[in-house]
């Protein structure tokens, strides 16, 4: 978490520290107007930079994975980058609509207006033309962003909504980068701040165009076919085994894919829960019952029919190097450790490329599973992978066990202090977990490893 709040803190000054040495009029700036220009100058960059940047994360580049801690990090940073550019558009909107109520309603005396300044040439003269249709496009592309932030932050929207209207913000950008060009102070454009601010709008133009062709990431994309479905009713859960075809470049455990079996829905982020082994070319993925589309799976999703799958992705992949591991799994949050275990116990998994990992001594792994649902096939499936992988398997069952917290956790595994922490599963767990265990002297920042369970 600490480089995606890096990334995001720094983007913002590099923006505002540009626009500061760019831009002069705030500082001993006598007339509110003065003040307004400049602030509404500011926001507006803010914002643009925001948006471009999560629409830079929304096409799933590769270049930032190992960087920001793997895909579900970025979209964590993604998420953030949306919330700000509402903020900064919300902000952009007040400073432009809002002044004038606020000379009426005697917060300020407004002064002399300073005059307009004339056009300094041809192009200047040319985007002044277009002033007043450029604001008409940018307060209407403002409107719909702000309605579509706003519901893919609302958790009980529906997915299949969000997939289809959060692509429309792609379009509303395009719009908005034709306000900026024409409404940017012209004299930004032969500073920093300027050429910034147009690698910004142009990086941000590309992504939005990948993402309204649906073209993001083709080259991670095949084809797969299921050959194999198991449902645990128990814990509301499918396995399905697909079949990829031979573009597939095989993947380490603990990484995911997006997996598409109805365009309508979109594809949907599943977590691994099979080593690769090129002979088999088959990898397994486990399906929830969280929502409408995956509630409806074990009735829809039939032997031999194509899926799409994109990856892999992750970054939490279990290499560490410590000679002593913990793993906690929350729920569904036990599938990256099944991947890991089924790696562990095939030798004839490979070790090249994105195939699994095998150290020369595998660590001395507890594994710590907590459940609310009960499912006794799921169970006695997990029992058998854990004792072919050699992992000390401790399984809590909270009707039955109780709560797991920090206290459990080192009672359960009295040499946590040498061993490096992965978690998978519910953040509210993975949150106080990682407290209690700093407060204790472990290095969380060194050994605390967990993926983000949510990328919406």
């Amino acid at each position: 978490m600490r480089a995606i709040k890096l990334t995001l803190v720094l983007s913002l000054l590099l923006v505002a520290l540009l626009w500061a040495l760019a831009d002069s009029r705030l500082w001993g700036a006598s007339s509110p107007y003065t003040v307004r220009a400049a602030l509404i100058q500011l926001s507006g960059l803010l914002a643009l930079a925001c948006m471009s940047l999560a629409l830079v994360l929304a096409a799933r580049p590769r270049w930032p994975e190992r960087p920001l801690g793997g895909l579900d990090k970025m979209y964590r940073l993604h998420k953030w980058l949306g919330i700000g550019a509402l903020f900064f558009s919300l902000l952009h909107w007040l400073f432009k609509n809002g002044f004038r109520p606020a000379i009426q309603w005697g917060w300020f005396e407004p002064g002399a207006r300073p005059p307009r300044q004339p056009p300094v040439d041809v192009v200047d003269t040319f985007l002044h033309r277009w002033r007043h249709d450029a604001e008409a496009l940018g307060e209407w592309a403002f409107y719909g962003v702000v309605v579509l932030v706003v519901l893919a932050l609302l958790r009980f929207f529906p997915y299949r909504l969000f997939y289809k209207t959060h692509r429309i913000i792609a379009a509303l950008f395009l719009v908005l980068v034709v306000h900026a060009v024409v409404l940017l102070d012209y004299a930004y454009w032969t500073q920093p701040v300027g050429w910034l601010a147009a690698a910004l709008m142009a990086a941000g133009s590309v992504a939005a165009v990948l993402l309204l062709l649906r073209a993001t990431n083709s080259g991670r994309q095949v084809w797969a076919k299921v050959v194999g479905l198991t449902h645990f009713p128990g814990v509301e859960s499918l396995e399905i085994e697909l079949e990829t075809s031979p573009g597939w470049p095989g993947h380490r455990p603990g990484q995911f894919v997006f997996a598409m079996s109805n365009a309508s829905e979109g594809p949907h982020p599943y977590t691994i829960a099979s080593a690769w082994k090129p002979h088999a070319a088959r990898i397994t993925i486990i399906a929830k019952a969280l929502g409408d589309h995956t509630r409806r799976l074990p009735q829809t999703l039939k032997p031999g029919q194509a899926v799409r799958i994109e990856g892999p992705y992750g970054d939490f992949t279990f290499d560490d190097g410590m000679p002593r591991q913990i793993w906690v799994a929350g729920g569904i949050g036990i599938t990256p450790f099944l991947a890991r275990m089924d790696a562990l116990a095939d030798a004839d998994a490979n070790s090249n490329g994105n195939g699994n990992f095998h150290p020369a001594t595998p660590p001395a792994i507890d594994l710590i599973h907590v459940t609310t649902e009960v499912d006794d096939a799921a169970l006695a499936r997990l029992r058998a992978r854990a004792e072919a992988a050699g992992v000390r398997l401790h399984l809590l069952i909270r009707a039955r066990d109780g709560r797991l917290n920090g206290e459990r956790l080192r009672a359960l595994v009295p040499a946590w202090r040498e061993a490096s922490l992965w978690f998978c599963g519910p953040s509210a767990l993975g949150e106080a977990l990682r407290k209690d265990l700093a407060a204790h002297g472990f290095p969380v920042a060194r050994h605390f490893h967990f993926e983000l369970y949510r990328m919406r």
